[in-house]
């Protein structure tokens, strides 16, 4: 089983540049199932889940190809040979889902296991089937299956109790071909959200009001193929700028959105860490003064995001003085306080807050990545601590991280990959 090997070796210094967004290219991917005609989507890193989604759109019929050097994938929904997705596969990866919107608009019909993903806690799939209802269809579940069908698609006003973000894509998603107007209240307001709508408008989809909390969709008839390039990746942006920050080092992170990362910014503002705007899609992030303790709660957009909660939980465990971290999204995604722990840290955990005592140094031993967002947490402790860790288990890493050691290595990073 593959692992990192990750030696401190001071401060990280140089440019990086941030591939394209994980969690925006899954439901574009999903969302190509729309039309007869050919997409093709470019900034497409080959992550895991990404490969895993593409060979489950393929095994349904379709035509799909990856083009892994350039980063670029081609589909052409003409022909789906089949509405149900493959288990194995699906039960690994909570995106999965995502398919059973675009095959509802198309097919009027599918079959889809319940997904799986990271164990940070429980994802119910609840407001999806509400808003499915909504729209007019009935499921019923069964050996892990949920089987859901409509005799045609009707708008209508959902309101989500929770904007979550899946539901609101996935709503989105179906609602485009469905007749008439649906109106999602208490939307999901995240950036990969807005490039969805951004996609499936130039699908000719016909949607108003994405980025904020009441989403407009006025379904029509047929949907066109298009090219797109998918946004940034904010949280491995944001992972790149805490690695400047976590080794004192100056670091410019490339391939950027400002109005993006406002949220992780302004944190790393309050700690003390400089981060500087030198090109219109670039952050020169570094520290020249004794860094702050603060406290963060993670909520939905455009609060602090929940996939930055371990990273920078990272941060505040080398930074003299008491910092609180509050999880309000998920109920268990404290898990990789533990392997920190193992590192030296000092860190109590009380229900869904994190209580973290900034120590002196970090000191290398063998981990575990829990899950993504964990495991790129403990690369970043790593970087900062005395002698060797080895991280295992970094499939969970490799989901959302494309080549992470490569690029840390080019501004410095001691770690390799061993397999």
């Amino acid at each position: 089983m593959s692992k990192f090997v990750i030696e401190k070796k001071g401060k990280l210094e140089g440019n990086v540049a941030v591939g394209g967004c994980k969690n925006a290219i899954l439901p574009i991917l999903a969302a190509t199932l729309l039309t007869e005609e050919k997409c093709v989507i470019n900034a497409v890193p080959p992550l895991s889940d990404v490969i895993a989604l593409c060979s489950m759109i393929k095994e349904m019929g379709i035509f799909l190809d990856i083009d892994q050097k350039k980063q670029c994938v081609s589909v052409c929904a003409k022909n789906i040979e089949s509405i149900q997705t493959d288990y194995q596969k699906a039960a690994k990866m909570r995106a999965s889902f995502l398919i059973m919107g675009a095959l509802l608009a198309r097919c009027r019909e599918a079959i889809i296991p319940l997904p799986g993903g990271c164990p940070i806690g429980s994802r119910p799939v609840d407001l999806h089937l509400k808003g499915f209802y909504a729209l007019g269809c009935h499921s019923e579940q069964s050996h892990g299956f949920i089987h859901i069908c409509a005799k045609k698609l009707q708008g209508d006003k959902i309101y989500l109790d929770f904007p979550s973000v899946g539901a609101t894509e996935n709503i989105m998603i179906a609602a485009t071909l469905a007749k008439g107007v649906t109106t999602i209240l208490n939307a999901a307001a995240e950036p990969e959200v807005i490039d969805l709508a951004e996609f499936l408008k130039k699908m000719g989809a016909n949607i108003t009001g994405e980025g904020t909390s009441t989403i407009t969709i006025t379904g029509v008839k047929k949907l066109s193929g298009t090219e797109y390039t998918v946004m940034p990746d904010r949280i491995e942006a944001g992972t790149f700028m805490i690695a400047a920050a976590i080794t004192k080092g100056d670091v410019v992170v490339e391939n950027v959105r400002e109005k993006d990362l406002k949220p992780i910014l302004a944190k790393l503002s309050e700690t003390n860490v400089k981060t500087q705007k030198v090109e219109e899609n670039a952050f020169r992030v570094y520290t020249n003064t004794k860094l702050q303790p603060v406290s963060l709660k993670t909520m939905p957009f455009p609060g602090f995001p929940t996939d930055m909660q371990a990273p920078f939980m990272s941060l505040l465990s080398v930074i003299k003085g008491t910092s609180v971290i509050t999880e309000t999204v998920f109920e268990n995604r404290f898990l990789h306080a533990t392997e920190l722990q193992r590192m030296g840290a000092k860190i109590s955990i009380d229900s869904r807050s994190a209580v973290i005592e900034g120590v002196e140094k970090l000191t290398g031993t063998q981990v575990k990545a829990m899950d993504l967002r964990g495991g790129a947490g403990l690369i970043l402790s790593a970087l900062a601590a005395e002698g060797k860790t080895e991280i295992s288990d970094i499939y969970h890493i490799e989901r959302g991280y494309y080549n992470i050691e490569k690029k840390l290595q080019k501004i410095g990073a001691s770690i390799v990959k061993m397999t």
